[in-house]
């Protein structure tokens, strides 16, 4: 624990639990939301080649994952470490400009 608060600039372990439960109800709930998009856009797992259908839905949960992590986070009270730590660089990394490290 003491190196996860260290590595994520936490204060408390029960920040970390909250962290860690973000991470995994967030995980679950991107490929929940990844099943009825994938119908949505035409793709069914029984009509659709592997080839195609599996890299579009992971590429969706990924998405979704991105997307909702924050607002996953805000409900447990970790808005902040999540846009800081982890959108930020995604959408820093996929070149959206005007996302600096203060903000």
């Amino acid at each position: 624990m003491e190196k996860l608060k260290q590595r994520w600039g936490l204060t408390s372990n029960f920040q970390v639990v909250l962290i860690l439960i973000v991470f995994s109800i967030n995980g679950s709930f991107a490929a929940f939301i990844a099943k009825p998009l994938t119908i949505f856009i035409g793709l069914n797992p029984e009509t659709t080649n592997p080839w195609l259908f599996w890299p579009v839905r992971i590429i969706l949960i990924f998405i979704i994952y991105q997307i909702t992590l924050p607002l996953v986070g805000y409900c447990f009270g970790q808005f902040k470490f999540f846009w800081n730590f982890f959108t930020k660089k995604v959408l820093i990394r996929m070149g959206i400009k005007g996302l600096n490290k203060e903000n």
